[in-house]
């Protein structure tokens, strides 16, 4: 049986998004059928609207979702119906050469419900990350629903899906933030205020975020950074190297993504000490650091993927620090809105007031 649900599709390059019925088929082996009770509005959704990741319109956009699974496919054993998920898009297969070495957190060959979501005409949809959550009903992989406690806001949970995760797992997990460090971030939107919040829950003693607007740095004190560094007007470098006595900070976690932010990034780290990229750059962006600092300076420069995140491990784990008061998720929801409302969300995100906006269905 297939269902008819309503969902924002991207049609074109750039065009705006629009509230659409598609057909959602019931699901095969290995798939699970989700009813999507909230999505947060993420830039990677927006880069899909742009043409920023491939051309393969129409999209089903949105991914960073949580919901209770209605049906699930032959052999899936990991979830059942009534099951309260949050959805990831990297569904660990354990066997290929990462997941064989005990690595599963960098899988090779991460999987997607097999069969396709379409429009009404039987135009078939791309799923945004292999989700598509903007919609009333998604069919994803089993494997890419993660239970956790239902106890948990969905509007909150759901972040866990992508940007929050990406941040808390790019301090914890990939710069391995530990007790006592100190730790600079250097853009303090949604990710960049997760790794804030992630260095907080790691131990670290000193937290200095690092933004061009001064609302985003409020927000990361409030959030657990210890100082605040407006880049606009002051060289960070030197203002991470003063407040962490002339050396820089033990890891530094770069959630810009530009080259000038990387290099501030990799000469404001101590000795040794460790760069974190979870900002995600564009095709054509270059870099350019002399050889000789590379060597000299030592430690260690790193690429975030997702957090490095195991969604197995990681978010029953943070909706358990949630649920007790110790991991503020609901401090990025900014709104909560409608399906039809995902435009505005894009053009909201350009005004840089807001952390998440999240769809509520």
């Amino acid at each position: 049986m297939a269902h008819q649900v309503r969902a924002v599709v991207a049609r074109g390059k750039g065009a705006p998004v629009s509230l659409e019925t598609i057909i959602v088929p019931d699901p095969g082996p290995g798939e699970a059928l989700v009813k999507i009770q909230a999505c947060g509005v993420c830039h990677t959704d927006l880069h899909y609207r742009e043409g920023g990741i491939n051309d393969d319109f129409p999209f089903l956009l949105g991914h960073e979702a949580a919901g209770v699974v209605e049906s699930v496919g032959e052999g899936v054993t990991g979830v059942a119906p009534g099951d309260f998920v949050i959805l990831n898009w990297r569904a660990v297969c354990g066997q290929c050469r990462a997941c064989l070495r005990g690595r599963p957190w960098y899988c090779f060959s991460t999987h997607n419900a097999k069969q396709k979501m379409t429009l009404t005409d039987g135009t078939e949809l791309s799923p945004a990350l292999g989700i598509g959550a903007f919609a009333e009903k998604t069919l994803v992989a089993a494997g890419q629903c993660t239970k956790v406690d239902p106890a948990a806001s969905a509007a909150a949970a759901g972040l866990l899906g992508c940007g929050v995760m990406a941040g808390l797992g790019a301090a914890i997990n990939t710069g391995n933030v530990g007790r006592g460090d100190s730790v600079a971030v250097i853009g303090c939107g949604g990710v960049g205020a997760a790794a804030v919040v992630g260095s907080n829950l790691a131990g670290a003693a000193k937290i200095i975020a690092v933004d061009i607007d001064d609302a985003k740095l409020d927000t990361a004190r409030k959030l657990g950074a210890t100082h605040t560094v407006n880049s606009r007007n002051t060289d960070p470098v030197e203002a991470i190297r003063e407040l962490t006595g002339g050396f820089g900070a033990d890891v530094v976690v770069e959630a810009v993504g530009r080259p000038e932010t990387y290099q501030q990034a990799f000469y404001a780290r101590d000795l040794a000490g460790t760069v974190v990229l979870v900002g995600v750059p564009t095709p054509e962006m270059k870099l350019e650091l002399p050889l000789l600092d590379v060597f000299g300076r030592g430690g260690s420069l790193k690429s975030s993927w997702y957090g490095d995140c195991l969604p197995s491990r990681d978010f029953p784990m943070l909706i358990d620090l949630y649920l007790q008061g110790r991991l503020d998720l609901d401090a990025f929801v900014t709104e909560t809105i409608a399906l039809d409302d995902v435009e505005k969300a894009f053009e909201r995100m350009h005004g840089g007031d807001v952390l998440r906006s999240v769809v509520v269905l």
